[in-house]
């Protein structure tokens, strides 16, 4: 390897350590620091610059625990008990899209505020492996309150609208903190396309997917299960 070659892998090598130190100290910082933004929200941004964007910071006591529970119930029911990756969910999954054409996902609550938070929306092996990265340092600093508190104010609930205080404003016209368990469970059910579903006027699709996720936060046991969280 000539000296040239040499210098470069050196450099090359500094800047992924420099960014990976930088990863978790962001990380770190989050653990008590409020994130300003998301990378998901800056992406639609850049895609529509025009759009108006609602997102209002709500702490974990100012949030219903009707659709904390709701979100496990519907988004990741072993959120509780993994380290960032659920393995039964992921062999369920590749097993599914073996056999159909519709692609079913297995991300985790963790493997989500990763996404959301610090990365690009893409579907290449190279974001996979960042998104591990973050999803393994989210679960060893983070604790799952805080996790789920930054899940539930920066999740996308339709064009423009993140987070569950601008939800739970724009389609119930109600706080974030009044949120019954009906109202909870629509929203919930809208998260896998937010887009294009809407929980003020839910097709029946959603519908009967709201009325699955209360069945799931009877059986998890309510807001009893949430104290598995601290």
């Amino acid at each position: 390897m000539n000296p040239i070659s040499k210098k470069t892998l050196k450099i090359v090598l500094k800047v992924i350590i420099g960014l990976l130190l930088l990863s978790i100290l962001s990380i770190l910082i989050m653990r008590w620091v409020n994130p300003l933004g998301s990378m998901l929200m800056l992406e639609r941004k850049i895609v529509n610059w025009n759009i108006t964007q609602q997102q209002i910071w709500k702490d974990w006591d100012e949030i219903s625990d009707n659709i904390k529970i709701a979100v496990i119930a519907s988004e990741d029911q072993n959120f509780p008990k993994h380290w960032g990756f659920d393995f039964n969910a992921i062999s369920k999954a590749l097993e599914y899209n073996q056999n159909n054409k519709k692609i079913r996902g297995a991300s985790t609550i963790t493997q989500q505020v990763a996404k959301n938070i610090f990365l690009w929306p893409s579907r290449s092996w190279i974001r996979k492996g960042i998104e591990t990265w973050f999803t393994l340092w989210i679960e060893l600093i983070w604790p799952k309150q805080r996790t789920l508190e930054i899940y539930l104010n920066y999740a996308e609930w339709g064009e423009g609208i993140f987070g569950i205080e601008s939800a739970a404003r724009h389609y119930f016209n109600v706080s974030a903190k009044q949120l019954t368990p009906y109202q909870a469970s629509l929203l919930a059910a809208t998260l896998p396309n937010p887009r294009k579903w809407n929980p003020a006027t839910p097709s029946n699709y959603v519908q009967k997917k709201a009325a699955w996720i209360r069945i799931q936060m009877n059986k998890l046991g309510g807001q009893s299960y949430l104290g598995e969280l601290e």
